[in-house]
């Protein structure tokens, strides 16, 4: 089971707290909030789909995803959408009290993927915060922004834009 919960995001505003459902797959399918979907989901692209569900039509593009946050960034039919998803692991931590126990200390950023340095956004001895714009790395035509996942100091960087890095490459490292 995962629990979602979606903001809407105007462009440049902090996302609003949204409405949470619950999402699980069983053997017989698919259930959101214990009903069982019967929508159609087809892929048009890279990271793009169309959707048809209760009689209605989405266009749905996956804008950025942080696997390490369970965070997502969605283009649903023009509006931004951020979502966050608690596993069921996330949920007994939760509820026994130990959801910041689950948090490592974060020593460096590795590469997700295989690609190419397009720019650097930090130098060395910048203070930055969770979810600051750390590099963007391109990859398959695709511009991904990798983003600090806590708080921080930059040490040292370990690439230059125009540079070709493998997956887990250490990128750069905090204090």
């Amino acid at each position: 089971m995962l629990k979602v919960n979606v903001g809407n995001k105007p462009q440049g505003e902090q996302p609003e707290q949204g409405s949470t459902f619950e999402i699980d797959q069983r053997k017989d399918g698919w259930f959101i909030n214990g009903n069982a979907f019967d929508g159609d989901i087809a892929a048009l692209g890279n990271n793009r789909f169309h959707v048809i569900w209760n009689n209605k039509s989405y266009n749905i593009e996956i804008v950025d995803r942080n696997p390490a946050e369970k965070s997502t960034h969605l283009l649903i039919n023009g509006q931004h959408y951020h979502t966050t998803a608690k596993d069921d692991l996330d949920l007994l931590l939760e509820k026994m009290g130990m959801q910041n126990g689950a948090s490592q200390k974060i020593n460096n950023v590795k590469a997700p993927m295989p690609g190419l340095i397009q720019s650097i956004a930090v130098a060395e001895g910048d203070s930055i915060a969770k979810g600051d714009n750390l590099l963007v790395l391109v990859a398959m035509k695709m511009e991904n922004v990798i983003k600090s996942s806590g708080s921080g100091i930059i040490k040292t960087l370990k690439v230059m834009p125009g540079q070709i890095v493998e997956k887990n490459q250490v990128l750069l490292e905090f204090h």
